[in-house]
């Protein structure tokens, strides 16, 4: 309760509203405009992780990976080739080829068995990282 000169009653009662009330009227405005405004912004991002996920595919295809990826994230998640756990083939990645992949037994124990790739790179790191897993790995032998 507040009562007082009507200015600075009106003051209290704006920080008030914007402290324990609600999302701040800016912020609220922004991401209206946003939602309104971002289905081109949408639609070309999605575009960029499906050509990034189609040019890792191939690549993962050539050395002898064969699995269906999903068509809706930005990471791929790739079974471990025959005799490695997700660590140790993380290991060897980074040791044969210097491209850094994350082990999917640090997500949790249904993670072990695969490595997760990620599409955030650009495009020249990423073409990088493909030309050297191309040129250093062997082709890999899959049971699952």
């Amino acid at each position: 309760m507040a009562s007082g000169n009507p200015d600075i009653v009106g003051a209290i009662a704006k920080v008030k509203s914007n402290t324990d009330s609600g999302v701040f009227n800016a912020v609220q405005l922004a991401g209206i405009d946003a939602l309104d405004h971002c289905d081109d912004f949408t639609a070309s991002m999605v575009e960029i992780y499906r050509k990034r996920r189609e040019k890792v595919l191939a690549v993962l295809r050539d050395l002898g990976w064969r699995y269906e990826a999903p068509k809706g994230t930005f990471y791929l998640w790739a079974p471990t080739p025959d005799g490695y756990s997700s660590a140790g083939f993380c290991d060897f990645l980074l040791e044969k080829c210097a491209v850094v992949a994350a082990p999917g037994a640090a997500y949790g124990v249904n993670g072990e068995g695969y490595i997760r790739l990620s599409l955030t790179v650009n495009e020249v790191r990423l073409d990088e990282a493909l030309r050297r897993m191309k040129q250093q790995l062997p082709q890999f032998a899959f049971t699952r």
